[in-house]
Order: C-alpha cells, then sequence, then structure tokens
C-alpha cells in the first residue's frame, strides 16, 4: 500500500455496535480511489465459452507469452496446470526455446530434512507425467515467431473435473484489486475468514467460489506485514504533516475569503484531532435553504483514520448545496457534539428545521443534546442499503418478500397500524429475536413515514436529491490525495454546486386550470413540476362535503384510502390528513381538488412557501425573457405538429414514412448540445422568421 495515496472507503461498521457485523451497502462500488494507471499484470486469461483447440506441431504463435497463455487455457479445460520448465538460449538468437510441462511432470527431489523435532512431511505431486510443448523461436521475413515443435497430452495422472481445477494452485490468483481490499480490511482488524466471506458477498458468490481460497489470503496477509508495519511509521508521520498543511491551508483562505471559517481541536499530544470548515457562500445559502440539512457520514479514510462528514441542503431547483465539512478523529457523541456545536457557529447560530442522517447511535445523542428543537429523521435509503447485510442470508428465497413487506410498513399513515403489522411481519419471518430489527424499531421514531409525515424535509427523501449527494460525494473522492489537496477539491466542488446557474426550463401546461398556470409564473420549474404532478392526479379523486364544513376525499377507485380535509375559509386555511404540506411544502393532491371545487383559480399565497419559489435562487436567473422565448417555440411546434399530424394520417405511406423521419430527426437533436444560450436569447425572432418563409 503506498502511504502516500489517501484512500477512502465506505464505512462498513455496522450501527448495531457488534465489531464482527459489518454493512455492505446496495450497489456500493469499490474503495473510493482515484483512477490511477492500472499497472500492468501478468495473469492468465479466465478461459470463456469459445472453444480452445489442441495444440499441434507446427502451431504458429507472435510470442512465447502468447503460447503459454493458448496452452494453460487449454490445460484447465481438460483438467490440469501446466509450469514453465527449461528454456534453451544462443548469443545469436537469444532464447531460441521454451518448455511447457504438466504441474506433475519430473519427480520432486528429496530435500535435507530440517533440524527441527517435527518436521512437516509435504507429499509432492510431481508423479513423472510426460504431457508437454516445446517451442522453437525462427525468424521468417525479418520477423520473430514461436511455433510448436514438439507435443504431448498423455498423462499418467486423473484429470480434474472443472470444480477442482480452479483450486490448482497455478490458477489461484488474488488480483490486485483484490490485494488492495484484503489490506484494508485486515488494518481494519478483521479475520481472514471474514475477509474472505466479505469479499464473496461483495462479489455476490457462493461460498467457496472466489478464485483464491483462505490460505492463499492468510499467506498473502502474512507475506504483506512487514510492508503493512513500515508503512504505517511513514504514514504516522505523514498524517501528521499533512494536518498542519491542511490547517495553513486554512489560514491562507481566510486571506483569500474573509467569510470563510474553520476550526479546529488538538489532543492531549497536541496533535490535530479534529478540524472543520465552511464558506460564505454556505452561510448565505443556509439563510434561504437551511430548514432541511442532511449530514453525510458515510465514507472514512483508511489513509488517515478520519471520518468525513459533509452538511448538505437543498435549494428551490432540488440540488445539493454545499453548507460545510468536518474530519473526526472518533465516532462518538462527544465528536458529533463538537461536529453540530461548530456547524451551528458557521451558520451564525442559525439551526435547521430537520437534519437527515444516518443510523448512528453516537449522532443521534448529539443531535438530540445540541439540537433539541430540530426533527431528526433517518432516510430511508440508508436503511434500505442495509437490508441485505442484515437479513439476505438469514432469509435466503424469503428476502425479498420480506423487503417488499417492509417497504409497505415504512409507507403506512398511522403509527398504530405501523406497530400492529410491524409485529405480524416480524413474527412471520421469524425475526422478533433479531437484533438487527431491535435497533430499527429502536429508532422507529426517526424513519416511519406514519411518524415523520409531520417533519418538513421540502424533497430531501427523494432518490433525485439522494443522486445529488452522492454525486458530490464522489467527485471530492476520486482522487487519492493529500488532505490539503483533498481541501482544495471541497472548495472547487462546493462553488461549483453553490454558485452554478440553474437551467429554467420550459413548463408546459397539463390542466389548463388557472391555478396552475399561476403557480407556473411563481415556483422554480422543479418545484411546479411536483405541484403539476399533483394537480394532474388531483383530477381522480371525488370530495365529499361534511355537515361540519370539512371535506373527505378519495380516490375514484382506491375507496378503502380517504383523506380528512379541514377548510377555514375566513383564513384561507387548508389542512389535509396526509400532511403532504407540512412533509414537503408542496400543496397535495387532496387540497387542491378541495380549493377548485370551491372556485379558486389561484391558489393562497401562504402555500408558496418562499424556498420554493423562482425569487429565492441563489443564483439570479432570467427568467422572463427564457419563458417568454420557449413559449413561443412550443406554440411553433404545436402549430407544426398538428398539421403533421393532419398530413400524416390520410394514408399508411404518409404515416410511415413520418414516423421514419420523426425518429430519425429526434435522435439528431438528442446529439446536439443540452445548453445554447444564444440559441434561446434569438428563439422569438428565428420563430417568426420561420414562419413568415
Amino acid at each position: 500500500m503506498n502511504p502516500s495515496s489517501n484512500i477512502w472507503i465506505r464505512r462498513q461498521q455496522c450501527p448495531c455496535g457488534d465489531w464482527k457485523c459489518y454493512i455492505i451497502s446496495d450497489g456500493d462500488d469499490q474503495p473510493s480511489v482515484s483512477p490511477q494507471p492500472a499497472k500492468k499484470e501478468k495473469t492468465l486469461s479466465l478461459p470463456t465459452s469459445e472453444a480452445v483447440f489442441t495444440p499441434y506441431v507446427g502451431q504458429i504463435f507472435k510470442t512465447d507469452d502468447e503460447a503459454f497463455e493458448y496452452y494453460s487455457n487449454f490445460a484447465r479445460k481438460n483438467g490440469f496446470s501446466i509450469r514453465k520448465a527449461r528454456s534453451t538460449e544462443s548469443q545469436n538468437l537469444g532464447v531460441y526455446r521454451r518448455d511447457f510441462v504438466c504441474h506433475r511432470s519430473g519427480f520432486n527431489q528429496p530435500r535435507k530434512k530440517a533440524n527441527v523435532e517435527h518436521p512437516r512431511d509435504r507429499k509432492s505431486v510431481r508423479c513423472g507425467c510426460d504431457a508437454k510443448l516445446y517451442l522453437t523461436k525462427e525468424i521468417v521475413n525479418n520477423a520473430t515467431q514461436w511455433y510448436i515443435s514438439q507435443f504431448s497430452n498423455v498423462h499418467n495422472h486423473e484429470l480434474l473435473e472443472d470444480d477442482q481445477v480452479r483450486l490448482l494452485p497455478a490458477y489461484r490468483k488474488i488480483q490486485e484489486a483484490d490485494q488492495e481490499r484484503i489490506l484494508l480490511l485486515s488494518k481494519a482488524g478483521f479475520p481472514v475468514n471474514r475477509i474472505v466471506k466479505l469479499l464473496e458477498i461483495e462479489k455476490g458468490l457462493q461460498p467457496g467460489q472466489l478464485p483464491f481460497i483462505e490460505k492463499d489470503v492468510r499467506n498473502f496477509v502474512r507475506t504483506c506485514k512487514k510492508t503493512v508495519q513500515e508503512n504505517d511509521a511513514l504514514l504516522n508521520e505523514k498524517r501528521e504533516s499533512d494536518a498542519i498543511e491542511l490547517l495553513e491551508a486554512c489560514k491562507r483562505m481566510t486571506e483569500k475569503d474573509a467569510d470563510f471559517v474553520y476550526e479546529y481541536t488538538k489532543d492531549e499530544n497536541e496533535k490535530v484531532e479534529n478540524i472543520a470548515w465552511s464558506y460564505g457562500h454556505s452561510a448565505r445559502a443556509f439563510a434561504a435553504f437551511g430548514d432541511v440539512v442532511t449530514f453525510d457520514t458515510s465514507y472514512r479514510s483508511i489513509t488517515y483514520g478520519l471520518l468525513l462528514g459533509i452538511w448538505f441542503g437543498m435549494d428551490n431547483h432540488g440540488k445539493a448545496i454545499f453548507l460545510g465539512c468536518v474530519l473526526l478523529q472518533e465516532e462518538s457523541a462527544n465528536s458529533y457534539s463538537w461536529a453540530l456545536q461548530t456547524f451551528v457557529r458557521f451558520m451564525r447560530g442559525r439551526r435547521p428545521q430537520t437534519i437527515l442522517t444516518d443510523l448512528e447511535s453516537g449522532l443521534r445523542d448529539a443531535i438530540a443534546r445540541e439540537l433539541p428543537n430540530t426533527k431528526h429523521v433517518i432516510s430511508i435509503w440508508h436503511v434500505q442499503s442495509k437490508l441485505a447485510s442484515w437479513f439476505s442470508t438469514t432469509l435466503g428465497s424469503q428476502y425479498a418478500e420480506f423487503k417488499a413487506e417492509l417497504d409497505t410498513l415504512c409507507h403506512l399513515e398511522r403509527m398504530d397500524e405501523f406497530e400492529l403489522k410491524w409485529n405480524h411481519v416480524m413474527t412471520q419471518f421469524g425475526l422478533v429475536a433479531d437484533k438487527h430489527i431491535a435497533l430499527l424499531f429502536s429508532y422507529r421514531d426517526s424513519w416511519p413515514l406514519s411518524l415523520i409525515r409531520g417533519y418538513f424535509v421540502a424533497q430531501a427523501m427523494t432518490a433525485e436529491y439522494s443522486k445529488s449527494v452522492d454525486t458530490f460525494v464522489k467527485e471530492i473522492l476520486t482522487s487519492q490525495t493529500c488532505l490539503h489537496v483533498f481541501f482544495e477539491q471541497v472548495g472547487v466542488a462546493s462553488r461549483s454546486v453553490n454558485q452554478a446557474a440553474r437551467n429554467v426550463q420550459y413548463m408546459h401546461m397539463k390542466t389548463c386550470m388557472p391555478i396552475e398556470e399561476h403557480a407556473q409564473s411563481i415556483l422554480t420549474p422543479y418545484a411546479f413540476n411536483v405541484l403539476q404532478n399533483e394537480m394532474v392526479l388531483s383530477l381522480q379523486y371525488a370530495m365529499t362535503e361534511m355537515p361540519n364544513g370539512s371535506c373527505l376525499v378519495r380516490h375514484h377507485k382506491k375507496l378503502d384510502r380517504e383523506c380528512l380535509i379541514i377548510w377555514t375559509p375566513e383564513d384561507e386555511l387548508i389542512h389535509c390528513s396526509c400532511k403532504e404540506f407540512e412533509h414537503s411544502g408542496i400543496l397535495c393532491r387532496h387540497s387542491i381538488r378541495v380549493l377548485v371545487a370551491k372556485n379558486f383559480f389561484r391558489l393562497p399565497e401562504r402555500y408558496f412557501p418562499l424556498r420554493w419559489r423562482l425569487e429565492s435562487s441563489l443564483v439570479p436567473v432570467d427568467d422572463h425573457n427564457v419563458l417568454t422565448s420557449r413559449s413561443d417555440c412550443v406554440r411553433a411546434f404545436h402549430s407544426l405538429a398538428a398539421s403533421l399530424l393532419t398530413e400524416s394520417l390520410t394514408s399508411k405511406e404518409r404515416f410511415n414514412y413520418v414516423n421514419r423521419e420523426l425518429s430519425s430527426l429526434i435522435d439528431r437533436v438528442r446529439d446536439m448540445p443540452a445548453v445554447d444560450d444564444s440559441a434561446a436569447n434569438t428563439a422569438p425572432s428565428n420563430v417568426s422568421e420561420s414562419f413568415q418563409c
């Protein structure tokens, strides 16, 4: 392992606290290391479905390595392995003959026994087998080539079956990526048998199907032990010097950016322990979108032994924005408390309304202590990513059914219904006494939808936002770098996500309702798209007015579920039992159905939260010109499309021609650049000119 490399990996320690229990998240990649040029490793190609023919005398190869690989593939297909025997060379030709033989060729020479009390008496596999392939080099037309001069496929021993031949030493290879993984896990304290099991799970293999065995892993770790110890000494020195360089980089940044802030702590040896930093643009972003914060602690550095924590918010375009970063030596409640205190100071004393995190007992305790008025939500994808590690082996073929049942549980609307069905499902799958089920249940006030429905999370629990966060994290972890270079990467990435201009896309009407047109002029395209979807779905609901003035709204087909709407006309207040507006800041389909029935042509202003409005964008956008331009384009295309449809339906020949040409046109348009500001600005004149032709 190169001590100059900084290797980030996903945290694998299970939140249950058992050090023997580890997590392999669904869809995990290999450790996040830089895409350095891979060292060329000489490995044998495994046999493919392509036929490997029997070698023959006179067969020609470009190189002796090519011949060896061919013979090795043939050997593996036929139940034996080969080794390189004698080679002959001359002054003019160099090596001009290569002998490849069966691994059981010849006889083992007796060795002088070691002077020990119980010497090992190893049995030799060599039995004088005469199977062989001899190569001779020749020069033809000034080009070197090798041909088979002798070949024999006669063995005096039993040939192995496919499931046995792969265990021969010649085919048991630990590839470079696996070597690095094994070293990382060994350094983290994993025993060899656990390492083998972990690799099988990561690769999706059945037990015993790795291309190497436990003995190979044990030997590899033992061989590397001295190198690892030497690297540890270098790493300790590197950690101290890099931490000092990081502090110097922070000091220099304060000279460039007066709003940049950082804090750090030292341990009893006066060495840097924890460090956090943030930027002026992050504090300004928090002022607008600090209602919901995600604290991502998915990665830690093996090289420095540091946990990486990043605070994110969500802007009014549904994108992740960077708020701050922290590196912690320990994953303890005290470390997390310091991190949260520091974050609040960075954000000038302001605290989020809701914070989303992973399952972490120390972090939960710290949030309860430092942010007592902040709602704590466990991101649902963090729960789902652990299910395979926890239950796939235990449940076997029932795992898929269990996962579906748990997803149904998560989306139940009432807590009493959740607890009742929880007990039923766990009894059904025999998981009542499982420690991970007990862990999930202890967090039940933070992750099931029935309990967090009243917490405001904006749209931070959607798959799109999760992907946005993951993309940012992977972008800053793509290089094996020292800490001060990592610091610079974070700065560049944070500016790119916080200060990047958001594209204002055209938002076409779907319902023709006046409230839709009004909302389009106020909300960002992202927020409008979410609200518009609720408007479209509201058309599928029936409303029944109650004597007390409230309403019941239910789907025209799903009659088992209904929502209670409480309407206060004098204050224009509407409340739905589904709590969607309280949860996301977007009015639900049930409330829209009632407002339309009560002849509202505009939604009340209070239902356009500032965080979803166009005017709240961190980077100003000239939306009026863009929207006007694109509206003209849409009208033009609608007119063309209507004429084209009318003309093409007159005959099958016309229809087939239009369909073929449009498909080709769409492919060509998709290959064109997606963003062209000049085109957007000149679109109105271009459109008018095209219609004058």
